[in-house]
């Protein structure tokens, strides 16, 4: 039996590519599709939007109609829209699986009330690499101590617009924890002029963005004579959009709660 799904922003980059991810899979049927009021694709066959055949699938700008006959909803869309679905989906009790990044503490304040009701699982990146990488990030960084210079560098396509990424945010995340703290004690981005010698303990972030880079994420280790570099190319955005249909998946049947990737992972 199929579990039926909704994806969110259809026509965006990444909606594109979770529209072909859940046709893709095997236990998934794609049975809604939203956009924002006044797109020009609302009321017109999804399948005929993407340039194909139909699919029976109509564009809908009421995500709480799409949500209540889903299971699961796939939301890669913008910080507003997916804290306005987190409470659709909690009533509608479906799995919301979130890969949208760039959230305010209010944003992830709504989104922790809305999991007391729903299955929500968030995460900066869903690819199995990345979170891999992180949970060698939090054992390196426990194993060197926080005598070990940390440096994250990552680079995005140009059209992306937060930074540091949700990926690099994990990963200083991760730093932090096999450290003792959180990264708020000692994220450290944005250096510019004269800054003064590096803060003992800090954890530095670079952002590139130019061309079409997919995501590229290193995690340097510096310390007198020696660094270790950890690093994770991505060159296909479906490893993203795989990962979100696994977690879909996953999430059935599981009790309310905000979960990470490294959760469905099991690592």
């Amino acid at each position: 039996m199929t579990i039926p799904a909704t994806v969110t922003g259809v026509s965006g980059r990444m909606g594109r590519m979770l529209v072909e991810a859940a046709n893709e899979h095997p236990e998934i049927e794609l049975t809604g599709a939203t956009e924002r009021p006044g797109h020009d694709w609302i009321g017109r066959d999804l399948g005929e939007c993407l340039g194909g055949a139909p699919s029976g699938v109509v564009v809908e700008d009421d995500p709480l109609e799409a949500f209540a006959r889903s299971r699961a909803v796939f939301d890669f869309t913008s910080p507003g829209a997916t804290v306005a679905h987190a409470a659709l989906a909690a009533q509608a009790r479906c799995v919301h699986v979130i890969g949208t990044t760039g959230f305010s503490d209010a944003d992830l304040g709504k989104l922790e009330a809305a999991s007391r009701h729903s299955v929500q699982v968030r995460a900066g990146n869903y690819s199995l690499g990345v979170n891999l990488l992180c949970v060698m990030t939090q054992k390196v960084a426990k194993a060197l101590g926080p005598g070990w210079d940390v440096e994250i560098v990552e680079m995005h396509h140009r059209h992306k617009v937060d930074a540091p990424s949700g990926t690099a945010l994990m990963l200083g995340e991760a730093a932090a924890a096999g450290h003792g703290s959180t990264l708020s004690e000692v994220m450290d981005s944005g250096r510019h002029g004269q800054t003064g010698a590096r803060r003992d303990g800090a954890i530095g972030f670079a952002a590139l963005r130019g061309g079409d880079v997919v995501g590229e994420h290193e995690v340097i280790f510096a310390n007198a004579g020696e660094r270790i570099i950890l690093k994770h190319i991505a060159s296909d955005r479906m490893i993203f959009s795989r990962g979100a249909m696994t977690a879909g998946v996953w999430g059935q049947e599981k009790k309310p709660g905000q979960y990470t990737m490294t959760d469905v992972l099991g690592l």
